[in-house]
C-alpha cells in the first residue's frame, strides 16, 4: 500500500516541476483575485475544509476505451459565508481542483456547470433526501436496506458519489460496503423520482446599474429574496447627495424590500451630475441545490449548496444621472449556453453614447439598449473596464465556468509531465505526514510520501479535484 502512494506521489511532485508550477522552491502564483461577490446579489463564502469524507473509486474511459479505476477522497465540504454563517456542500466538478481559501459566489444554474445537464434536478433531489439534510442515520439507513449502519463519513461519501455520477456522468463507488449500498439506493430512487426546480436565490436584483435624468425617479430594478424575515434591508451609500433617496413605484422612501418589490432611485431636479450607490442585505438560509462557482483568477471546482445556517446575503446596484448627454448604464450575466457573457449597455441621455467594448465600437442612440454576447474561452478570465461621460466607468469581470472538467492524462503517461486536474498542485503551506478526521484540505490524503514532496516543492500543497487529493490506485480493466 505504501509503495502505491509512494510511486503516486513521487509522480505528482514530479509533474508540478515539469509543467513549470514549481518555481525557485515554491508554487507560482497567478495574477490578481477577482473581486468578491455575486452580479446582482447572492452569498458569497469562502472554502473552509472537507468534513465527513470516504474513498470513492472512480471508474472512466481512457483513451483507448478500456474502462480505469482511481480512488479518490470526497464528501462535504464546510464553506464560511462572508458576513456571518456558514454552508455545506458537495462537489459537482470532480476533474476540477481547489484548495482552502477559494472565494465562492452563488450563481444560477443556467451561469454554472449545472447549465446544460437534464440530471440536475435528480441532483437536488438526492441532496433533500440524504445526508446532511437527513440527520437520521439510522432512519437513513434502514430505508435503504443498510443492514450494517452508518457513520457520518460513510454517508457523505455515498452521497457525494451519487452526485457525481449525474453530475460527471462517471460511475462513482464508495469503497466501503455501507456507503456503496447508500449511493445505489439514491442513485436508483432519483432515477425515477420527478426531477425538482431549481431552488430559488437567497437575494438578487434584476439590474444593477440605473441611469436617467436628474428630476426623474430612475429605475426600476426588481429584488428576489427569501429572507427569513420576509424582507431585505434597503440602505443607500451615505455619500450619495442630499435629496437623493431610494423609492417604490408610488414615489413613497423605502428601507426594506420584499420578493418582487420593485426600486427606483429618485433624484431631485436640480441635483449635480452624479451617482450613488444602494445596498441590499438580508439574513437567511441558503435554499438546498443552489450553485457555487468561485470568484479567483483561475477557476475551481463547482460546488451544490447540501445545508445551510442562519447566513447573510447581499446584493448592491448603482444609480448615475446627468442634465444632458448620455447617461449610460451597463449589466452584465453569464451565458453558458452561448459561451459567454451577455453585456448589456443602456442610455438613458438625450445624446448618443459611443464606446468601445474589446476593441469592437458600438453607438448606443438616446434611449436605446443593446446586448452584447461576448465569446469567452471555458475556464478562462474575462475582464472589460467599460468607460462613459462623465467619469462613467464599470468593470466586468470573472471566470466562465460552464463545463465540468474532464480526466485529462496521468503524468507518468505523457511526455510533458503535465499533471491531470485532479492532480493539479495549489498553492498553500506545507503539508503535513499525517490526517486526523476531515481537517484542513491540505492535510487530507496525505501520506508518509508527502514529507518527500515537501521536499522536492517545499509548498506543495496536493488538491485534487472535488476528493481533494488524488489517492492514485489504478485499477486498470483486466489487470
Amino acid at each position: 500500500m505504501f509503495s502505491v502512494k509512494r510511486r503516486g506521489a513521487a509522480r505528482l511532485a514530479a509533474a508540478a516541476l515539469a509543467s513549470g508550477l514549481v518555481v525557485a522552491g515554491s508554487i507560482a502564483i497567478a495574477g490578481p483575485a477577482m473581486a468578491e461577490g455575486n452580479n446582482g446579489g447572492g452569498v458569497a463564502a469562502t472554502l473552509g475544509r472537507l468534513a465527513e469524507s470516504g474513498e470513492i473509486n472512480i471508474t472512466v474511459k481512457n483513451d483507448k476505451g478500456e474502462s480505469e479505476t482511481d480512488t479518490y477522497k470526497g464528501g462535504l465540504f464546510y464553506l464560511d459565508v462572508n458576513g456571518g454563517g456558514s454552508l455545506k456542500a458537495y462537489c459537482i466538478d470532480l476533474f476540477t481542483p481547489t484548495q482552502s481559501g477559494t472565494k465562492y459566489k452563488e450563481v444560477g444554474w443556467d451561469e454554472s456547470t449545472l447549465h446544460n445537464n437534464a440530471d440536475a434536478g435528480k441532483i437536488r433531489w438526492i441532496l433533500q433526501n440524504s445526508y446532511p439534510e437527513v440527520d437520521d442515520l439510522t432512519a437513513l439507513a434502514t430505508k435503504a436496506n443498510v443492514k450494517g449502519g452508518l457513520t457520518e463519513d460513510e454517508a457523505a461519501a455515498a452521497t457525494q458519489a451519487a452526485i457525481w455520477h449525474f453530475s460527471d456522468k462517471v460511475e462513482a463507488a464508495p469503497t466501503d460496503a455501507e456507503a456503496k449500498q447508500l449511493t445505489d439506493y439514491l442513485v436508483a430512487k432519483a432515477q425515477k423520482a420527478e426531477d425538482l426546480d431549481e431552488p430559488a436565490a437567497t437575494l438578487g436584483v434584476s439590474k444593477t446599474s440605473l441611469a436617467g435624468k436628474a428630476g426623474t425617479r430612475l429605475g426600476p430594478t426588481k429584488v428576489s429574496t427569501n429572507a427569513s424575515s420576509g424582507a431585505a434591508t434597503v440602505s443607500l451609500a451615505a455619500d450619495a447627495p442630499k435629496g437623493v433617496q431610494v423609492v417604490d413605484k408610488a414615489g413613497k422612501p423605502v428601507t426594506t424590500a420584499k420578493d418582487g418589490d420593485e426600486l427606483y432611485v429618485d433624484v431631485p431636479a436640480g441635483t449635480p451630475d452624479g451617482s450613488a450607490k444602494v445596498s441590499l442585505q438580508a439574513s437567511t438560509k441558503v435554499n438546498i441545490g443552489r450553485a457555487f462557482a468561485s470568484v479567483t483568477e483561475k477557476r475551481k471546482q463547482t460546488l451544490i449548496l447540501a445545508g445551510s445556517s442562519e447566513t447573510s446575503a447581499k446584493a448592491e446596484f448603482d444609480a448615475t444621472w446627468a442634465k444632458q448627454g448620455a447617461v449610460p448604464a451597463v449589466d452584465f450575466k453569464e451565458n453558458c449556453a452561448k459561451g459567454g457573457v451577455d453585456i448589456t449597455v443602456s442610455n438613458k441621455g438625450d445624446e448618443p453614447w459611443e464606446l468601445d467594448l474589446k476593441g469592437v465600437k458600438y453607438s448606443i442612440a438616446a434611449g436605446e439598449s443593446k446586448t452584447v454576447t461576448v465569446p469567452v474561452a471555458e475556464d478562462a478570465e474575462y475582464n472589460y473596464t467599460i468607460k462613459g461621460p462623465n467619469g462613467f466607468e464599470k468593470t466586468i469581470k470573472g471566470v466562465l465556468d460552464c463545463k465540468t472538467a474532464t480526466p485529462g492524462p496521468k503524468p507518468s503517461e505523457t511526455p510533458t509531465g503535465n499533471p491531470s486536474p485532479s492532480q493539479t498542485p495549489a498553492t498553500g503551506g506545507t503539508t503535513s505526514g499525517s490526517t486526523t478526521g476531515g481537517g484542513d484540505l491540505a492535510e487530507t490524503g496525505s501520506s508518509n510520501a508527502t514529507p518527500m514532496i515537501a521536499g522536492i516543492a517545499v509548498a506543495l500543497l496536493a488538491v485534487g479535484g472535488c476528493a481533494v487529493f488524488f489517492l492514485r490506485k489504478k485499477k486498470a480493466a483486466g489487470q
